[in-house]
C-alpha cells in the first residue's frame, strides 16, 4: 500500500513507515488555518495539497491540549513547543493541581478532486512536573499517558510514544487495504 505523506517532521514520518511499510515522504507548502481542531486543519491541507499536486495524499495535524490551561497549546503546540520548549509549558503549570491533558491526532487522505477522509487518534494523560526521559521528541519527556507512571521520553516501547497518533494511522491502514479489495 503506497502512501504519500506530507510532512516536514523526520519523526512523524518514521511512525507513519513503522505501522505502513513504504511511505513516500513529501514536503509541501500549504495554507494552514486556524482551527482548534486537528481534524479540520488536516481535512483543508489534504484536499489543498491533493488537488495541487494531482495526486492522494495524507497529512496530520496534532495537539496537546491541557484542560487547566483551558485547551492550550492545542493545535499550537508545534510552535509554542518551538518559542517556549517544555520548561515554558511546565511554567505555565506551576502550582496547578489539575494536569489532565490529552493528545489528539487527525491523519487526513483525500484524492485529487475528492473530499478528505479523516480519522482521529487521541490519548489521556497528564502532564509530568518535570522534564524526564531521553526518548522521543516534542513533549514527550512531560507528557504522561493514563495508565502509566513514566513519561512517553522514558518508555521503552518505540511505538508507544506515538500512541494518540498511532490508532489515528491504524485507522488509514484498515481504510485503505478496505478501499483495495
Amino acid at each position: 500500500m503506497a502512501v504519500t505523506l506530507v510532512t516536514g517532521n523526520r519523526n512523524k514520518a518514521a511512525e507513519f513507515s513503522l505501522l505502513l511499510g513504504k511511505v513516500d515522504v513529501i514536503h509541501a507548502e500549504y495554507p494552514e488555518i486556524r482551527s482548534d481542531d486537528p481534524a479540520e486543519i488536516a481535512k483543508v491541507a489534504a484536499k489543498f495539497v491533493s488537488d495541487k499536486l494531482g495526486k492522494a495524499i495524507v497529512v496530520e495535524d496534532s495537539g496537546l491540549f491541557i484542560d487547566a490551561l483551558g485547551g492550550f497549546p492545542g493545535t499550537y503546540t508545534k510552535w509554542v513547543t518551538a518559542k517556549v520548549g517544555n520548561k515554558g509549558i511546565l511554567a505555565l503549570m506551576r502550582g496547578v493541581k489539575n494536569r489532565r491533558c490529552f493528545y489528539r491526532s487527525a491523519v487526513a487522505y483525500c484524492k485529487p478532486g475528492g473530499e478528505p477522509v479523516c480519522f482521529i487518534g487521541s490519548q489521556e494523560g497528564k502532564i509530568a512536573r518535570r522534564e524526564a526521559g531521553k526518548k522521543g521528541w516534542g513533549n514527550d519527556p512531560i507528557f504522561i499517558p493514563k495508565g502509566k507512571s513514566k513519561t512517553y521520553a522514558q518508555l521503552k516501547n518505540p511505538a508507544e510514544p506515538g500512541r494518540f497518533r498511532i490508532d489515528a494511522i491504524m485507522q488509514l491502514r484498515d481504510f485503505l487495504s478496505a478501499r483495495d479489495n
